[in-house]
């Protein structure tokens, strides 16, 4: 959410920013809100002209009933300041009530606007105009015909489909054995590599109230991701982000106790499972997951830092699995409308022979730290922080690009020697059939 003193300031700006990200239909909202915040001053102001007057009359009120028990003629003139007061007080809980009114009006369109993405965003419409920036790692096409993950799953007895589909539905899986030995073992090195970071490992509520909702991520965000408990003010986390950023809401932090360096472990739920095409089978899209978050306040001078230092470290954690990886910019259109500038890591999916997306690092601005009403405590006032965020890793779709890019022509699975320690030592997973 933006400052409403930025768009009083710079109207053009937003509205520019507004065509940037090619949502041309809210443009018109930045007039909308400019009115409404102009009528909301002059209610302010009148408001604040009657509680000033508001006390000298009840002081002349009080004097003139003193004096008028010596001078009864000045009965009537407090007699027509109490009906003053009266019509004053009346007319302030109008104005009040308006106050009220105007500023859920304005906060409603606030929250509509995006964010003011940095110079630095390539200009497009949608994902496909992403910018590819750099690739680590050799991406490499095996001799042998890779078969699907599942396939590949179902090869060590690992996972079940089926029964999930009957207990809970489609975008839900069974991982047994092996394979949800890997899947728990990837994670707690995950954890363990951000720990070895300086991170501060936490483990959430994985539900969170709707006012956190709105203060973390947009009304589309929300209505595309979340499920809400029925009955209940209480929505089931998309990404641990949800709560470890909601950590701080209302809350004044003291600037010596930045950075704000966090990981977490959560389960996911997300509504998005749907027909998005046949590379979406099998545990690629799911409504429930696993998944280690990494996420940072700090200040905003240091905010560029951060987003260069995190997506790096997926870099790192996901080429120490042996899994080349490219690093994608996003464009202006492929970003949520609190982004400033976001970029992907992709993994490389020898089956598929391209790259698909495994982390996504994210820098917010002050946006969420202002929908939640964040604050810093330093030596010249208080300020918003700056909040950011990156995927760590998201089994298991980390999966699929771990079990293909590590795949052998006999079926077997090598195991990187930095997993080994979570696995029980193993070095090769053998296949059950």
């Amino acid at each position: 959410m933006l400052d409403i003193k930025l768009i009083r300031e710079n109207p053009d700006l937003v509205k520019e920013n507004i065509k940037k990200k090619f949502q041309d239909q809210k443009l018109p909202l930045v007039d909308e809100v400019l009115e409404l915040d102009k009528e909301n001053r002059a209610v302010m102001a009148e408001a604040q002209e009657l509680r000033s007057a508001r006390n000298s009359l009840s002081k002349q009120v009080g004097i003139l009933m003193g004096q008028s028990k010596k001078d009864p003629s000045k009965l009537a003139e407090a007699e027509e300041a109490k009906a003053k007061v009266k019509a004053n007080a009346d007319r302030l809980a109008e104005l009040e009530a308006k106050e009220t009114e105007l500023a859920q009006k304005i906060r409603k369109i606030m929250l509509q606007i995006p964010n003011i993405i940095d110079p630095s965003v390539p200009i497009g419409p949608d994902d496909s105009c992403n910018v590819e920036v750099q690739r680590f790692g050799e991406p490499v096409v095996p001799d042998f015909e890779i078969p699907y993950h599942t396939q590949i799953m179902e090869s060590f007895n690992g996972i079940d489909m089926d029964a999930a589909g009957r207990v809970s539905g489609n975008g839900f899986y069974y991982l047994m054995g092996d394979i949800a030995r890997i899947h728990e073992g990837v994670l707690a090195y995950a954890r363990d590599f951000m720990i070895n970071k300086g991170f501060t490992f936490c483990i959430p509520p994985f539900m969170i109230h709707g006012n956190v909702v709105e203060g973390v991520m947009s009304q589309t965000e929300m209505d595309a991701m979340m499920y809400k408990i029925e009955g209940e003010d209480l929505y089931l986390i998309g990404t641990s982000e949800h709560s470890m950023i909601g950590k701080f809401i209302d809350q004044i932090i003291p600037e010596e106790s930045l950075p704000q360096t966090l990981t977490s472990y959560s389960p996911c739920f997300r509504k998005e499972k749907g027909a998005h095409g046949i590379e979406e089978r099998g545990v690629y899209r799911i409504h429930q997951f696993e998944k280690q978050e990494m996420i940072v306040v700090c200040k905003p001078e240091d905010s560029m830092k951060w987003y260069d230092q995190m997506w790096k470290y997926s870099v790192e954690l996901f080429r120490s699995l042996d899994i080349p990886v490219r690093q994608l910019e996003c464009c202006s259109g492929d970003l949520a409308d609190l982004k400033v500038k976001s970029c992907d890591i992709e993994a490389w999916s020898p089956r598929q022979k391209k790259y698909f997306e495994v982390c996504s690092c994210s820098n917010l601005g002050d946006a969420q730290a202002r929908r939640l009403k964040m604050r810093v405590k330093g030596e010249k006032g208080t300020y918003l922080p700056h909040t950011l965020n990156n995927t760590v890793v998201a089994p298991p779709r980390m999966l699929i690009a771990f079990l293909e890019n590590n795949l052998q022509a006999d079926g077997s699975v090598k195991i990187p020697e930095a997993l080994r320690p979570y696995v029980g030592g193993m070095e090769v997973m053998v296949p059950k059939k």
